[in-house]
C-alpha cells in the first residue's frame, strides 16, 4: 500500500439519539446516530414513533385534503344531482 494516502482508522465512541453508546472503528473522529440496534423497532419488537410536526398534519396543510365527512357529503350531493338530472 502507498504511504500517506489512506485516512487514519481509529477507535471511536458512537452515540445514538436514544442515549445508547458503543465503541466501534471509523475514519471519522466521532459518530452521532439517529437510530441504533437498541432503539430500532425491528430489533426491539415495539414501535417508537418520533414525529415532530406530524406527517398527516403536514400533508393536510400542504395539499388541503378534505375530511372524510366532507367527502361523503360531497359524494351524496353529486349522486343526488346526477339522479335529478337523469329524471
Amino acid at each position: 500500500m502507498k504511504e500517506g494516502i489512506h485516512p487514519t482508522y481509529h477507535d471511536v465512541m458512537a452515540r445514538c439519539a436514544c442515549g445508547n453508546t458503543f465503541n466501534t472503528r471509523s475514519t471519522k473522529p466521532e459518530l452521532h446516530l439517529e437510530i441504533c440496534a437498541a432503539c430500532h423497532p425491528f430489533f426491539t419488537g415495539r414501535q417508537k414513533l418520533l414525529d415532530t410536526e406530524g406527517r398527516v398534519e403536514r400533508f393536510t396543510k400542504k395539499f388541503g385534503v378534505q375530511t372524510v365527512e366532507q367527502r361523503k357529503t360531497a359524494a351524496k350531493a353529486a349522486k343526488a344531482k346526477k339522479t335529478s338530472a337523469t329524471a
